[in-house]
């Protein structure tokens, strides 16, 4: 019995005792460290901020006035101009992903370059020419006046339909990596098998192809979500008054109003549904796998 009692801290002490795993902790201090600087002493600290009165009292006012009038409703928007990206960079980037999977490997390799390379160019350039095409003399409006489109040309900018182009041709790259990485491991097999077995092309889609993609859909989408929740450079070039996200209201709190405790609290909330997006990723990645496990045995 006292042999038993004395073998559990005994076991610890013994672990420690081990070169294996002192060099291990030596190794994993420094970025233990880095988390800790970068990362959570930040984000404690704008927790702290927004808890915070002008006398240094705790108090909830900030998150009260996040959560009311205008502030409500700029998060309001940002909800849906981020949905409204999700779904079109979900649907751009189906139908881009399937037609780079149907490709040759070569032309695919080419094909992926050209959706990825657009990427590492700097965001506020990418606005700046989306601006330059979508304005009242760009180029998708005088192609519409040449063509007689009726009503042309039309008002693309500074509403939310420019910002919702805008946000989906920068979201669109991650939807479409993501979906051709899952497009690329369906087994060709089973559809071919569906096929000779009598089943037309839209059921082996709907009733295979379809589940079997689905947990890459719902990746993506949220994915696609997430970033656009905090985007700041496209919404505040292409937007209106009425398109104002909760990353410019905050540069706003900050820059002109001087207001930090109220922009800690709208990087908190924002936060937390950055959060809640990720789990709702962790779950249908979860879902995903055990699907599969099913269908495998």
């Amino acid at each position: 019995m006292a042999a038993t009692l004395t073998a559990g801290p005994a076991r610890p002490r013994k672990l420690l005792a081990s070169r294996r795993t002192r060099v291990g902790i030596l190794y994993a201090l420094p970025v233990v460290v880095y988390l800790l600087v970068l990362f959570v002493y930040p984000i404690f600290s704008t927790l702290l901020l927004s808890l915070k009165n002008a006398d240094g009292s705790f108090t909830l006012h900030w998150y009260a006035d996040a959560l009311t009038g205008v502030n409500l409703s700029v998060l309001f928007t940002t909800l849906r101009i981020s949905a409204e990206t999700a779904v079109l960079s979900l649907v751009f980037g189906f139908l881009l992903a399937q037609a780079i999977t149907r490709l040759k490997p070569m032309l695919a390799g080419l094909a992926m370059l050209v959706v990825v390379v657009p990427h590492f160019i700097s965001a506020l350039v990418r606005t700046y020419g989306w601006i330059i095409l979508l304005g009242d003399k760009g180029l998708v409006n005088q192609a519409m006046v040449d063509l007689r489109v009726p009503g042309a040309p039309f008002q693309l900018l500074y509403n939310e339909i420019g910002v919702v182009i805008g946000t989906t041709s920068m979201m669109l790259p991650y939807t479409v990596l993501l979906l051709y990485g899952v497009m690329r491991g369906v087994d060709r097999r089973l559809l071919a098998a569906a096929s000779s077995m009598g089943a037309g092309r839209v059921t082996i889609f709907r009733r295979i192809y379809l589940p079997l993609v689905a947990p890459g859909l719902a990746s993506a989408g949220l994915l696609s979500f997430i970033l656009s929740l905090g985007y700041y450079i496209t919404p505040a070039l292409m937007g209106g008054p009425k398109q104002t996200m909760i990353a410019t209201l905050i540069n706003q709190q900050v820059t002109k109003d001087n207001q930090w405790n109220g922009a800690a609290a709208q990087g908190v909330i924002l936060l937390l549904l950055t959060l809640a997006g990720l789990l709702l990723v962790k779950l249908a990645s979860s879902l995903g796998a055990s699907r599969k496990k099913r269908s495998a045995s």
